[in-house]
Order: C-alpha cells, then structure tokens, then sequence
C-alpha cells in the first residue's frame, strides 16, 4: 500500500540487519531494536490518521485474515456442512459448527481466495444464491438446537452474475433477511474486510453488529458510486469519504454497536492477534445476550433495524 512504503522500507533494513548479523556472527541488536522501535512508532503514526480510503485498501489487503483464518486460530472441532440441499454448494460462503473456549457456536462466513485458483473457486468472496440458502439451513439447524450464531462479514458484494440472477439472488438475500430477524437464538455479527452492499447484509441482521477496525461497511464500494454520481471511477477516494464507510463513522450513526481493535499496523500483521481480540467480543457479546428471553432478544433485534436511518432537518 501507498502509505505503507516507509514501514516497508523498515521492515527490509530490520530483514538485512538480521541476516547479516546472523552470517556475520555480529552482535547488531542494538541497532536492530533502535530501528523496530522507529517501525512502531512510524506504524502508530500513519495507523492513526488513515482516510477512509486508505482503510478501504487496509480492508484488501491480500494478506488479511479471512473466515477461514479465524476459524483455524480461535475454534476447535470445527466441521464444516456443504450444500444448500437445493441445489449445490457454494465455496464463496463457509459454514460449520464449532466450539469457542468449550462453548458451541454455529459460524457463517464469507469467503475470500489469496492464489489465483482460490479466488476463482471461491469466486472472490462474492456468494450466489446457493451460499445464502446454504447459510439460511444451518442458522435454522442451529435454533433447531439453541446454538448461538456468528457470521464473519467479507464480501464486495453478493455475485451479479446471469446465473445468480437467474437463481433467485434478490429473492435469497430478502428471505435471509426476513428469516434472521426471527431467528430464536442469540446471532452476532463481525464485518471483518469489506462489508458490501446486500450480498453483506444477509449474513448481517443479527443481535449486535461489530467491524474490526479497519474493515469498511457499505451500499456500495467506492468505485462504483464514483462511476456513478461522477462518472468518474478515479474519484473513488472522494466517495469513501462520502459514504460514511469506517468504523468510527458508522459507530457515530448507530449502524454498528462495537469497534474491534486490530494489531498494530492492521490485522494482516498479526493474524493470531486479530483472532484472540474477536474471540474475546464473541464470548462476551454471546454471554450477554443469552441472558435475554427470546421474546424481548427479537423485539430487539426487530427494533434495532427499525431505527436505523433517522435524522434531524
């Protein structure tokens, strides 16, 4: 990333050091913790004033952890369930039930792809209708069995393909949102890279809605209401500013309850970091609101989409 080539140019300093230190039998750790202590402090520094674009590329970012990097660093026992008993499985949406410190938990997530062959069989994160219905079956699986739910929110979008069209993608996504709102049992969710548009929504309708920090949340990504409102796509950084995408902003709004905090330098830098602080705001978010009766959890979660949007003229 652009704002990132002074950390880069560190980190390849520290690497060298190392090594020659290393080859050399020379005793360089003086110089080497000097300059990981510049690292941190230049890490703090572009961290704390990023602009809303600038997070956008953080949420991209190839190296971040994705649904299935969570689940690997904070489940056990995860078993991973196939197919929306409709048609055929969708790779784009990963679903499974585990246990988090001992506890049951039924996790739904997006899912992204790093090699070229990933992204292509997962289709870049962008789930068709079969990974919606495949998503809709297990959260009923698991009221069917009071498990407690939490979806992992990372898509640009749900597919515009002919296909899903002709699927029925509009008709999954409304249903998933009408069916989550009365799901019987307590639902969280995490928007942990970019939260796009409806294909984000119909994993998003639950009990309490967090982002990591650096994730983004929005109707549209910014390139595309550029090429829109502009009709100019290159001013992309203008609409991220306009779209009220961060975290921070959204929190201010209300569309979100929570902000979770990333390592230093954002969660690709630390993936096991990122992982603990997740886990963290699950079991205690899910402790919370198991203490709730099903009737007023509901009537919550009814109203807390209901008063989304209000303003003052």
């Amino acid at each position: 990333m652009e704002f990132e080539k002074e950390i880069l140019e560190l980190d390849k300093k520290i690497l060298e050091l190392k090594k020659f230190s290393q080859d050399k039998k020379i005793d360089l750790t003086g110089e080497i913790e000097r300059l990981e202590i510049n690292r941190e402090k230049c890490l703090e520094e572009i961290y704390n004033k990023l602009s809303d674009w600038d997070r956008v590329h953080v949420a991209r970012h190839p190296e971040r952890p994705y649904t299935l990097d969570y689940i690997e660093n904070m489940t056990e026992n995860f078993i991973e369930v196939h197919g929306d008993r409709l048609c055929k499985d969708d790779p784009a949406i990963v679903a499974g039930f585990c246990k988090i410190d001992g506890r049951k938990f039924l996790v739904v997530g997006h899912q992204k792809g790093r090699t070229t062959e990933e992204k292509l069989y997962r289709n870049f994160g962008m789930a068709s209708p079969e990974g919606y219905r495949k998503a809709l079956r297990l959260f009923k699986m698991a009221e069917r069995f009071n498990v407690p739910i939490v979806t992992f929110i990372d898509t640009p979008g749900a597919y515009p393909g002919i296909e899903a069209e002709e699927h029925g993608q509009g008709e999954a996504i409304a249903r998933n949102l009408m069916e989550m709102a009365g799901i019987k049992v307590p639902m969280i969710s995490i928007v942990i890279g970019e939260g796009g548009s409806g294909g984000a929504l119909a994993l998003g309708v639950t009990d309490k809605v967090y982002m990591l920090e650096n994730a983004v949340y929005s109707v549209i990504s910014p390139e595309g209401c550029a090429a829109i409102l502009f009709k100019d796509a290159s001013k992309a950084p203008e609409a991220a500013e306009n779209l009220k995408i961060s975290a921070k902003q959204l929190l201010e709004l209300n569309v979100i309850d929570g902000i979770i905090p990333e390592p230093l330098g954002g969660a690709h830098r630390d993936h096991i970091c990122a992982a603990n602080n997740l886990k963290n705001v699950i079991l205690s978010s899910i402790s919370t609101l198991e203490k709730i009766d099903v009737d007023t959890l509901l009537k919550n979660r009814y109203n807390k989409f209901r008063e989304m949007g209000r303003f003052v003229e």
